[in-house]
C-alpha cells in the first residue's frame, strides 16, 4: 500500500466550506436562541400564576395583568399578552393557551420559524 506523501489535510476550499456552514449554523442559532428564550420565560409567568400565593387572581383580566406585568420585568417587548393568549376561567380554574409564531428571515425570501403552541389548567 502507496501513500501519497502529498496528503497533508483539508484544502483551502473545504475550510471556507467547513467555516461557511459554521457561520450559517451561528446565524440560525443567533437568531432562534431569543425566541426560546422569551418562551421559557412566559411558560414561567404563566406557571407562576398558580404558584405565587402573593398575586390574588381571580379574574381573567387579574390574569392578563399579572401576565404584562412578567412580560415587563422580563423584557419581553415584541409581544402582546392579548395576541399570544386565550384564557377562559371555568370550574375555579383558568384554562390558559399559549399560541405564537416568530419568523427571522435568513436568505431573502426564506424564513426560520418557530411556532409555540401550550395548554395550561391553572388554579389560582
Amino acid at each position: 500500500m502507496s501513500v501519497s506523501h502529498s496528503q497533508k489535510g483539508m484544502s483551502m476550499l473545504s475550510w471556507v466550506v467547513v467555516l461557511a456552514v459554521v457561520a450559517f449554523l451561528a446565524s440560525v442559532a443567533f437568531k432562534m436562541i431569543p425566541h426560546y428564550l422569551d418562551y421559557m420565560s412566559m411558560d414561567k409567568i404563566i406557571k407562576s400564576a398558580e404558584t405565587d400565593k402573593s398575586t390574588e387572581i381571580k379574574s381573567v383580566g387579574d390574569f392578563y395583568s399579572h401576565v404584562e406585568k412578567g412580560m415587563q420585568v422580563n423584557g419581553i417587548r415584541d409581544l402582546n399578552s392579548h395576541d399570544i393568549l386565550t384564557v377562559e376561567l371555568a370550574n375555579d380554574q383558568f384554562k390558559v393557551h399559549l399560541k405564537y409564531e416568530k419568523r427571522e428571515p435568513i436568505i431573502q425570501n426564506l424564513d426560520l420559524v418557530a411556532r409555540f403552541d401550550k395548554e395550561y389548567r391553572l388554579r389560582p
